[in-house]
Parts: structure tokens; sequence; C-alpha cells
């Protein structure tokens, strides 16, 4: 869970940087972008790009829930999942991204795996601001409990993992989308490691309240 929540922060920063003023992950901030330029704020564009991310998202997701309702498991969805972002790091590395469109294409592919990642666990690995609110809760409260360590680490990891992609935008721009495709690689690698592979179903149904329901605070 903290490779895919660090290829998720990946994700969403090298979107944000590259493609521009959107979020390949996280839907609530493309609701916000989305208000925002239906107002007249922000870039030029950003409504479809927001419209194709929201879009792309939600078929990937819709992709992921179907393969796990016919029994595919962790490994399988892992796998859509980096064919996806493998197949963006390559286009965009060798430079094959040059106009708009292309770039709208780039943002789905980045988009619809991060939907698939969506459906890989009940605990969330690509939206955190309920986390964030439960985890906060239960220390004002002092009830932290003895996964909170890992609810700290997948925090941390998002932030490493936008880290690794905003320097490799800086240092090497084509090599911006690699990160998010190696740390996926690298779950999925764990996840078929023998005695371990598919020992998780792929979640199904609502979050428990102590892993990513704003709920879960009080």
């Amino acid at each position: 869970m903290l490779l895919l929540s660090a290829a998720s922060g990946a994700a969403d920063a090298f979107v944000f940087l590259c493609v521009g003023q959107v979020f390949a992950g996280v839907m609530t901030g493309n609701l916000v972008l989305l208000g925002a330029s239906a107002a007249g704020a922000g870039e030029d564009g950003v409504a479809l790009k927001v419209v194709v991310a929201l879009a792309a998202y939600s078929c990937g997701v819709a992709a992921g829930a179907l393969m796990a309702g016919r029994g595919f498991r962790v490994p399988a969805l892992l796998g859509v999942e980096v064919v996806l972002l493998g197949a963006a790091a390559v286009l965009w590395g060798l430079e094959l991204v040059t106009s708009y469109g292309e770039r709208l294409g780039l943002l789905a592919l980045v988009a619809v795996a991060m939907g698939v990642q969506g459906r890989v666990r009940v605990t969330p690995t690509n939206y955190f601001t309920g986390t964030l609110t439960s985890l906060a809760g239960r220390v004002a409260l002092r009830e932290l409990r003895r996964g909170d360590g890992w609810v700290l680490g997948r925090l941390a990891a998002v932030v490493a993992g936008a880290a690794v992609a905003a320097l490799a935008e800086r240092w090497s721009s084509p090599g911006a989308a690699l990160g998010a495709a190696v740390m996926a690689a690298g779950a999925l690698a764990l996840e078929t490691v023998p005695g371990r592979g598919g020992r998780f179903r792929p979640g199904k149904g609502k979050p428990r309240p102590d892993r990513g329901n704003p709920a879960g605070a009080a």
C-alpha cells in the first residue's frame, strides 16, 4: 500500500506539472477546479481536462469493479495499472506527446490507471482527505491504534511520490512519468511473491471508518 500511495502521488504530480492544472486521481480537487473554471478562473481549457480526467477515472473504477466481480485478483488489477502507467511513461519519455489532444489522451491513460488502483484495496491509496481526517480525530481523542503508523506512512508516501515526480520533471522531463509506473510495478512484484500474491482480494463495499471515511473522525 505504501508503494501504491507513492505511485498515486507521483501520477498526480506528473499530470499536474506536465499536462497542467488537473489531477489524475484526486477527483475532489478536480471538481473544485471545474467549479472555478466555470466561474472564469484558472487557465483556459482546464474544464475540458477535468471532464476528461473525471470520465477516464470513472471508466477505470468501472473496469476494476467488473474485473473484481468476475474473480480477478489483486495482481491482475495491478497488472492493468502498470501497463497503463507504463504506456504513459513511454509516450512521454519518447516525446511523442506534442499536441493538446495528445496531452488529453495521456491524461486519460493515467486517470484510468488511478481509477483501477482505486478498486485494488478497501483502504484508499489514491485519495487521502478522509484518511487524514480520521487520523487527526484519533490523535485529538488520544485513541491511536496499532495500525496508525502505516496510515501516517501512506500519507508520507504520497508526498514522497509527488516529490520524486517533481524532481524528475525538473531534472529530466522525459522521465517525469516513470516514477509512478516503477512504484506500481514494485507493488505488483510484491503481490506476486510466492506465498503472498493474491492473499488480499480487491476491495468491495465502502471503506471502514478508520480507513479513509471522514466519519471515522467522530
